[in-house]
């Protein structure tokens, strides 16, 4: 899960470009130190990947050592979306006070605390309290590292610098369970004592204080959002700051949209209120909780979270469980970068609309194959055929989550929402994401231990009734701008916007 901070309306006139140098042939090049700038605001989001993740190699070994019931891993492992909820909460609001960069070092000291008290860890409460402080920096990431990313690059670019932060976290996510699978290797398991007499499920844990140093030393070089430097009055280091940055763009109109989108924020504050017919919000606001509670619903934090666990339950080898999720999380990485490329060129529904087959017919799979499981020395295993169906229908999964409901979800959740609410309803909608990846985390260990087939036949339902909500009340918003696309009402008829998209 990842938070996207909405783009501004665009008032520079056609032909323009802030943040752009124009080349010999009239056409804008590519601000290179912009993109790097965006890279590296963007390695918040590897930490988001990577501590989120790490967990999964680490799961059987730490239930064995501290003899854990399946509703305390449960606990243990979802904690940290507790901390995740707590940070993005605040987050926010300490970078508007602060600063981006502030709450970027915060964040990689929250980040280096949580590694090093995780690794040694003397127990489960003590660990379940280090997974939480991790969760506030992963929280805080989710908030300020998009936010800077988007104040800081061009109009023009600041869709696909933008995504960086969700490839990021896929390329977290694979750092961590490629390192759980080294270690876990070269110490011959997980339990396994490695260096200096600690478990090799510790240093798991332990080595993320190295990208932790890393960000930090980022967010020290990195400049302060021009943004924030106007928000706090600060205007002649904005336009220091733009200077450096967009040497070849119109310094001085991006300081007036700055302002004007500042007195657009301010009031939206006063007058913006998520108060409807429908149970007490607006329709829209409904359609925005829904697709965030639909996203995780189908299970994929499960995939993540648990996967070394899940297919040492039916018979793996824990080396061929940590390579099966390593290969997992290289396919998360690849469908990302294909959703990126095909949003603005198919749509938004048509994507979530195939995402959501794929990840029915995948997840149904899945519970099939896992009903067809024996007991074979006193363990579940799967024989046959069913092995390789049910490695391939998870892959399937991720395939068909990664490149549809993972990006575009939150591409939606940025365009969906009138401009007077949008701040807040983002808001709502991303607290209604963590609770539910929190639910889905903490109650699959219990439940797959009563009834995997069960399990994922009801991630499957979900994901059928994901097809059906967007079918009928999610609305195209490709190729409008975000005024055309808040006037779109959630209807039977949203495939059919009244609005004539621009080309």
């Amino acid at each position: 899960m990842t938070n996207r901070t909405e783009p501004k309306k665009d008032r520079t006139p056609a032909g323009t470009s802030a943040g752009t140098s124009a080349g010999r042939d009239g056409k804008p090049a590519t601000n290179r130190k912009v993109i790097a700038l965006a890279i590296a605001g963007a390695f918040g989001g590897f930490l988001f990947g990577f501590d989120s993740s790490v967990i999964n190699g680490a799961v059987e070994a730490i239930q064995g050592q501290f003899g854990l019931t399946e509703a305390i891993t449960g606990f243990a492992v979802a904690s940290a979306l507790l901390g995740a909820a707590t940070g993005a909460f605040l987050g926010g609001r300490f970078a508007d006070k602060f600063g981006r960069i502030p709450v970027m070092l915060v964040g990689a000291i929250v980040f280096f605390a949580s590694s090093i008290g995780s690794g040694l860890a003397f127990g489960v409460v003590d660990l379940i309290v280090w997974r939480v402080v991790g969760g506030i920096g992963i929280g805080l990431a989710s908030v300020v590292a998009p936010a800077y990313i988007a104040e800081i690059s061009p109009r023009q670019m600041r869709g696909r610098l933008g995504s960086l932060q969700q490839l990021s976290i896929t390329i977290g996510i694979f750092a961590a369970l490629l390192s759980d699978a080294v270690f876990a290797s070269t110490a011959g398991g997980a339990s396994e004592m490695f260096w200096w007499g600690l478990e090799a499920w510790r240093w798991m844990f332990l080595v993320a204080a190295i990208p932790a140093v890393v960000y930090g030393v980022i967010a020290l070089l990195l400049p302060e959002s021009p943004r924030f430097l106007v928000l706090h009055d600060k205007e002649e280091k904005a336009r220091e700051v733009l200077h450096k940055v967009w040497p070849h763009g119109d310094v001085d109109r991006e300081l007036r949209d700055m302002k004007a989108s500042i007195e657009d924020d301010t009031r939206a504050k006063r007058t913006g209120s998520l108060r409807g017919p429908m149970l007490g919000l607006k329709p829209i606001v409904w359609v925005g909780i829904i697709l965030s509670v639909f996203q995780q619903f189908v299970g994929i934090n499960v995939i993540f979270y648990y996967s070394t666990t899940l297919w040492s339950a039916v018979g793996f080898e824990e080396s061929s469980s940590l390579a099966i999720s390593v290969a997992t999380s290289v396919t998360n990485i690849l469908v990302t970068l294909v959703a990126i490329a095909l949003v603005d060129r198919v749509g938004r529904r048509p994507i979530l609309l195939t995402g959501s087959i794929g990840m029915t017919v995948s997840l149904a799979t899945m519970a099939v194959a896992f009903s067809q499981s024996v007991m074979v020395d006193g363990e579940l295993a799967l024989q046959g055929a069913w092995g390789p169906i049910a490695l391939v229908a998870a892959n399937v999964f991720v395939i068909s989550f990664g490149a549809s409901w993972g990006p575009v979800v939150w591409v939606l959740l940025g365009e969906i929402f009138p401009n007077t609410i949008r701040a807040k309803a983002l808001g709502l909608a991303a607290a209604a994401q963590w609770i539910a990846n929190f639910l889905i985390t903490v109650t699959f260990p219990p439940m797959s231990a009563w009834s995997l087939p069960l399990t994922y036949g009801m991630y499957a339902l979900f994901a059928g009734l994901s097809f059906l909500f967007v079918l009928t009340k999610v609305p195209e918003t490709n190729g409008m701008s975000l005024d055309e696309a808040n006037t779109l009402l959630p209807n039977k008829n949203a495939a059919k916007p009244k609005v004539k998209p621009r080309r």
